[in-house]
């Protein structure tokens, strides 16, 4: 079963993988540069035909955001607007020394409310092991806008509320975000489009 479900996975990180060469980043202007590739020229026989140089694509990393309000939608805003982002008693958030963006929702004071998403780049190979873990953990993977995004809720142990994770993995980029009643819909949906569209 687990071998099945492994299989499914690679497959699904496989496509989004292949679709980083075919996609464009949209948050990075001038998607694709051209690196020559050449062939030296040597011999004089007609047999002997070498190449001519050809120019082969290189797709630039999609770029990590800079800023945890301009990855939302004004809908998804208007559900954050009580709440605060990145208070300084949650530690280091917004982009991090290793280009990473941390955005953290919810008031200190709060007991358990709040929304932490962290956004960064992912080799293929590390985002397979983790989001063939998570499947082990009960979570549910499908493959929505060229990605592959696993997700689970489950009630909280010591309040009355709800708590859940999603991650969604695109072109070498992660987006992972845990919650805890505080789940404003549209959220995840708003990154995915302000990220690659």
């Amino acid at each position: 079963m687990r071998a099945a479900r492994v299989f499914a996975i690679a497959a699904a990180v496989a496509a989004s993988v292949l679709l980083a060469g075919c996609a464009p980043a949209a948050s990075d202007p001038g998607d694709a540069d051209t690196k020559p590739t050449t062939s030296s020229t040597k011999g004089t026989d007609a047999g002997d035909k070498t190449p001519s140089p050809t120019a082969t694509p290189t797709v630039k990393p999609v770029a990590i955001p800079k800023d945890c309000r301009n990855i939302l939608s004004a809908a998804v805003l208007a559900q954050l607007k009580d709440v605060p982002l990145n208070d300084k008693a949650f530690g280091p958030s917004g982009t991090l020394d290793d280009g990473s963006l941390k955005c953290v929702w919810g008031d200190p004071q709060a007991d358990t409310t709040g929304l932490v998403t962290t956004i960064e780049h992912e080799r293929s190979g590390a985002a397979l092991e983790k989001l063939n873990a998570l499947m082990d953990e009960g979570y549910t993977c499908y493959t929505p806008d060229e990605g592959t995004r696993c997700e689970k809720v489950w009630k909280n142990e010591d309040y009355p509320v709800t708590d859940g994770r999603t991650l969604f993995y695109r072109q070498g980029v992660l987006i992972d975000t845990q919650y805890s009643n505080l789940a404003p819909k549209g959220y995840t949906d708003a990154i995915i489009a302000s990220i690659w569209n």
